[in-house]
């Protein structure tokens, strides 16, 4: 195994790179920034967390003794009363999901029209511009609805756009270089949207548990038999924090 033992690394890049199980001591990574990294089971003692930022799914994450991903739940479903709608366990609380995101993404979808159209395809400190938040939420509705709960092996419209880390799949798109008009992206966007509502609309109780059949083929997901309620309750979830991040990055861009 490599050892990095007095080694100057900073301002190092480090991608695609697996560090399973790997030991830092003594190591200063003041200033890094880090997306996409995997802490599962990571142990971390001694050390500052002065000025940090963290963006992150948290389960079980302890601090100095205490657990504080409910009082991170809690905190931002005070901060946001919609979001412990994104939770729902039965068919109903689907729909009533589902009508917020159709609400809360009228209103961001207004503040981005009456923006100059060119600051749409702008990138706010390296994340998605708007056109792309909305490109990747179609992949999104393609992937868990049209492909895992529908069974379309190859769902796919030319404008999605995976998530950056998906590796390369025949098949699947992935341009980052198209520009397509708010417009162009919003019709892609509102018929995957009509997707979500019809599915939903027919849904029952008794759906939720059903198991989906695997898709054979190239794509996302993989071939996986999933309950009906673990596709539905991603897609909330994605459809929550990229309209959160749309309107943060929005309102930077916004004169």
């Amino acid at each position: 195994m490599a050892d990095f033992t007095q080694h100057d690394l900073s301002g190092s890049t480090f991608q695609q790179v697996d560090l399973t199980g790997a030991r830092f001591e003594h190591v200063d990574l003041s200033g890094a920034r880090m997306e996409g990294v995997a802490f599962n089971g990571a142990v971390l003692h001694g050390v500052d967390l002065i000025d940090v930022d963290i963006k992150a799914d948290i389960e079980r994450l302890t601090i100095n003794g205490v657990d504080v991903g409910p009082l991170i739940t809690a905190e931002l479903d005070r901060r946001h009363p919609g979001r412990v709608l994104m939770r729902p366990t039965d068919a109903d609380g689907f729909r009533t999901a589902w009508d917020t995101v159709e609400e809360l993404w009228t209103g961001t979808v207004d503040t981005a029209r009456a923006l100059d159209p060119a600051l749409l395809h702008e990138s706010v400190d390296g994340e998605w511009s708007f056109i792309e938040t909305l490109r990747h939420l179609a992949f999104a509705t393609d992937a868990w609805v049209r492909r895992a709960l529908l069974g379309d092996p190859s769902p796919w419209h030319p404008l999605d756009l995976p998530w950056d880390q998906m590796p390369d799949t025949p098949g699947v798109p992935r341009d980052r270089s198209v520009r397509p008009t708010l417009n162009e992206a919003l019709a892609l966007r509102e018929d995957r949207m009509a997707t979500v509502r019809a599915y939903v609309d027919g849904l029952t109780d008794e759906d939720l548990d059903r198991k989906t059949e695997p898709v054979e083929g190239p794509g996302w997901p993989p071939p996986v038999s999933f309950p009906v309620r673990e596709p539905l309750l991603i897609v909330l979830n994605e459809e929550w924090e990229h309209r959160l991040y749309a309107e943060r990055d929005l309102a930077t861009l916004t004169p």
